[in-house]
């Protein structure tokens, strides 16, 4: 194999698994433990990960800050939100996913008498000082670059709670429905809070189909409804509704 070809397998699986185990690399590429070695100090020197006790693990300056990815695409994002702000009732329960999309969303909630569960810190920070929302943060590892808890805390949190709705963002919806994310580490706490709500309500403007990822989160029948924009692709809203799950255009 080789070594260019190694280093996009070697950070594919850092990216999708998190830590990993040079042994672990070593019998996944089918090459010695010096040669895996040999290649993550060179990736590391290009800064593309950093090394850990017995492995690696990819950077997190890789993926784009939050408060950059919040100045792309705002409007259509916020049309998405407040679309979704109307469904939610006073007296809800409701679970907020991360992201800029469901933070915008959360932007519409003020002022009203319902509950939110978050692991999302820039939501937290939105609804914190409305004394008309009862807040309840849920545990977990700060994503500082991400501003979102993630690990086996906040899927703990989420085992112990019950929300009438999520609001989920996704980073694309491919054409058979299938909901994806480009960051695998929080792929657990979303499929812990979908496991966790009644009803699943994806956030997903038309550029999110197809979108990018290439983490699965969960198939189109785990959803309920899509809130999404005119320009999304006919196609995979025609096999969203094929399987059941309502279509609201913002």
């Amino acid at each position: 194999m080789l070594a260019q070809r190694r280093y996009e397998l070697i950070m594919e699986i850092l990216r999708s698994e998190g830590p990993v185990a040079v042994g672990v690399l070593s019998d996944r590429l089918g090459v010695s433990q010096a040669t895996i070695r040999r290649d993550l100090n060179r990736l590391e020197r290009l800064e593309l990960l950093t090394r850990v006790r017995g492995g690696a693990a990819a950077s997190t300056s890789l993926e784009e800050p939050f408060a950059e990815v919040a100045t792309i695409g705002q409007e259509a994002r916020d049309a998405v939100a407040r679309r979704a702000a109307g469904l939610v009732e006073d007296g809800d329960v409701l679970l907020l996913d991360i992201g800029t999309t469901v933070h915008q969303l959360s932007t519409h909630l003020h002022g009203r008498s319902v509950t939110v569960m978050t692991a999302n810190l820039a939501v937290y920070e939105e609804l914190v000082p409305d004394p008309e929302i009862e807040l309840i943060l849920l545990g977990g590892v700060v994503r500082r670059n991400y501003r979102s808890l993630v690990g086996f805390l906040t899927e703990d949190c989420l085992r112990q709670v019950r929300a009438g709705r999520l609001f989920m963002g996704t980073s694309g919806v491919r054409p058979d429905g299938t909901v994806m994310d480009t960051t695998a580490i929080e792929v657990p706490v979303k499929r812990a809070m979908i496991s966790s709500a009644d009803q699943v309500v994806l956030l997903a403007d038309e550029s999110k189909f197809p979108g990018g990822g290439f983490a699965t989160v969960c198939a189109a029948d785990a959803l309920d409804v899509v809130v999404t924009t005119e320009g999304a692709d006919s196609g995979t809203l025609t096999t969203l509704r094929e399987s059941g799950v309502e279509v609201i255009a913002a």
